[in-house]
């Protein structure tokens, strides 16, 4: 697996891009469930003419996504919603081991907290890996992602699980020495007000200082998914033997 540590921790996203590019071998076909799939919203409103007001994606896009979201909400159970364990299957491959990551990500998609994604906060929660999404958006959810205990701050503790479940999953190595300067420099650089935390305001100015540190967060493949459609209208084998190879 191709897995890249940075200097905050942050999740490498090549495998979400990889499981995103299976979008490129599936149609446009919006059915009629999308309705129920999409979320609450005033019964005369097009779902998804709201979805693509609120977010980066066009309809073509939303209906491409909705495939995607298909495929991924029925791999377990066939219920239109996604489980966590289908959300950890369809992304690493494992419905049974936990995954730090996975679960963070899967915790920030899923707005409503009820333990399940539906297709609006499935398309909402991809929105902030568009290209064409904002630094501060995009930091903002960084932000949420290495704040595990949702107080609010990001603490070392956090940075350290974050950075040990990474190494685990690239299967390296590093000393306790090495992580604790990694975190050290973090927080140096990052904590102006040296209290041992960094709070949002912090984390947005070390950003705009570091903006390296959210190339993870942009899948380049959803800027154009009818393009990609075109493009790879046959390669579903191909895409799957390179999952496999990550």
């Amino acid at each position: 697996m191709n897995t890249e540590v940075t200097l905050d921790g942050t999740i490498d996203i090549n495998i979400l891009r990889s499981i995103y590019q299976s979008l490129v071998w599936m149609g446009c076909s919006f059915s009629k469930q999308r309705q129920r799939l999409i979320g609450h919203h005033k019964q005369e409103e097009d779902p998804a003419a709201v979805l693509a007001a609120q977010t980066c994606f066009d309809l073509c896009d939303i209906e491409a996504l909705y495939e995607l979201f298909k495929k991924l909400s029925s791999s377990i159970v066939d219920d239109g919603l996604i489980s966590k364990e289908e959300f950890q299957l369809g992304l690493f491959g494992n419905s049974k081991k936990r995954n730090l990551f996975a679960d963070r990500i899967f915790d920030l998609f899923d707005s409503g907290k009820d333990g399940v994604i539906e297709f609006g906060e499935f398309v909402r929660g991809l929105s902030v890996f568009h290209p064409a999404a904002l630094q501060p958006q995009k930091a903002a959810f960084a932000f949420r992602l290495h704040d595990i205990r949702q107080s609010g701050f990001i603490e070392r503790d956090e940075v350290r699980e974050m950075i040990v479940a990474l190494l685990s999953e690239s299967q390296l190595v590093f000393s306790d020495d090495i992580i604790q300067l990694i975190i050290d420099k973090a927080f140096q650089e990052a904590d102006l007000k040296g209290d041992g935390k960094i709070d949002p305001d912090e984390w947005q100015q070390f950003v705009a200082r570091n903006p390296s540190l959210l190339r993870n967060m942009t899948i380049p493949h959803l800027k154009d998914l009818n393009k990609e459609f075109r493009n790879f209208e046959s390669s579903s084998d191909f895409i799957e033997d390179d999952i496999r190879n990550l």
